[in-house]
């Protein structure tokens, strides 16, 4: 339990108090499942599947990942994100075990694609429920800032802490037996976080009225048409992480193979850029409040992840493989990805309250449809052997949803908290 002095420091911070085992469980959760995110591909390939086949095989686990992340916000209210948190755990759990200690070994790719995709909706159940059990128990002033810890959490875990266990684990137990240390992180994190968290006020269903999950579900497509700014502000959040998940696939070949990095030196590289970025999400969740969560979304995310996505491709083409200058232009990215966690308080605040489920649950589907659109392009293209096509193709994505996001039209005043699900004003 924790004392009376550290409750007033949690508050402070901007976190709901009761749910700090909460956001504990979700970083140590993400570790495990970020342990892969950075030689998964490689590996792969290492062992006899083809490079454009490997991204495929992402692809399908993004299809996965983003069917959880739109079925995450609804069955959170059905049955209560507690409840989708620990499913979401025991799916991860059980095909993970599943891929180490069957499919892999059997080397069929399409065993090993078959389970790799289904383990794709255990992140989005646990780490989106937890995320709507946020939105319930923070208070509207901070609200922002609860949900950059939220940002800060996740993005500690995948990549940033995971690639930096994989590095110092693969010397020792290799890459095969880092895999079981992600999932031994997996099971820790859920426990602690199903266990930890003791006010469970917030963690039971919502709906209450017979017929209400199979409204739900239609009101949660049908909210596209009806209300264009979460149509907009889904394209944004699809947009946010594409590119990253494709890097996923194809910079651990490009930085590594073209570039001439070590994998020791790839996975620290990695961690490195993304420690800037965990801690840029906290720092925008608070700008977000102050400066306003659009104007946030348009000049700190899609702007900047635009002239990131240029740096980090160009400028170690030119340098070759020089750690610190390859840090400072990937940097760039990743604090701009950080710039769109204000989009989370964002889309719920452009509907009246009845939608505001609904278009949070659209952004969980945007958000799991990313980790598919971004694998596919990188397979569509053929690795990284074209790259830098890719690379222009993410910078035109940055600058449409740069223009997209001047679309949602509402803003926080800076300094004034806006109640959740009620439309704000023009700032």
């Amino acid at each position: 339990m924790l004392s009376e002095q550290s409750r007033t420091l949690v508050d402070r911070l901007g976190m709901p108090t009761p749910l700090i085992w909460g956001y504990l469980g979700v970083l140590f959760f993400m570790i495990g499942d970020g342990i892969e995110s950075n030689y998964l591909s490689p590996y792969l390939v290492g062992r006899g599947f083809a490079e454009n086949h490997v991204a495929a095989a992402v692809s399908v686990y993004g299809i996965f990942v983003a069917l959880g992340s739109w079925l995450a916000g609804t069955l959170s209210a059905m049955l209560g994100p507690r409840r989708v948190m620990l499913a979401g755990a025991i799916v991860w759990a059980v095909l993970e075990v599943v891929l180490l200690a069957l499919a892999i070994p059997s080397g069929s790719e399409l065993f090993v694609t078959i389970v790799y995709g289904l383990r794709g909706v255990g992140y989005p159940f646990f780490a989106y429920a937890f995320l709507v059990w946020i939105n319930s128990a923070a208070p509207a002033r901070q609200r922002g800032t609860s949900v950059g810890w939220f940002w800060f959490a996740f993005g500690a875990g995948l990549p940033t802490l995971g690639s930096l266990v994989a590095s110092a684990s693969i010397p020792f137990l290799g890459e095969y037996g880092t895999f079981w240390v992600g999932l031994g992180l997996v099971v820790l994190g859920a426990v602690g976080a199903l266990l930890g968290v003791r006010d469970l006020r917030h963690a039971g269903p919502t709906m209450i009225e017979e017929g209400s999950s199979l409204r739900s579900l239609v009101s949660g497509i049908t909210i596209l048409w009806r209300e264009p700014k979460v149509s907009a502000g889904a394209f944004v959040r699809l947009v946010n992480t594409a590119p990253n998940f494709a890097l996923f696939v194809v910079a651990p070949i490009f930085f590594t193979h073209t570039i001439g990095f070590s994998q020791g030196e790839y996975l620290l590289l990695v961690t490195c850029v993304y420690t800037t970025n965990i801690f840029a999400n906290l720092v925008f969740g608070i700008v977000g409040d102050k400066f306003g969560w659009r104007r946030t979304v348009t000049w700190f995310g899609c702007v900047m992840c635009a002239v990131g996505a240029l740096l980090l491709y160009y400028v170690p083409l030119a340098v070759g493989p020089n750690f610190v200058v390859t840090l400072l232009c990937w940097a760039v990215f990743g604090i701009g990805l950080a710039g769109f966690v204000p989009l989370t308080a964002l889309m719920p605040a452009v509907v009246d309250k009845a939608d505001s489920g609904s278009a949070l649950a659209i952004y969980s589907l945007a958000a799991g449809l990313s980790a598919f659109v971004g694998p596919a392009i990188a397979a569509l293209l053929g690795g990284s052997a074209h790259m830098g096509i890719a690379i222009w193709i993410f910078v035109a994505l940055y600058l449409a949803a740069a223009l997209v996001s001047l679309t949602l039209g509402s803003e926080v005043d800076p300094g004034v908290a806006t109640t959740f699900g009620v439309r704000a004003e023009v700032g």
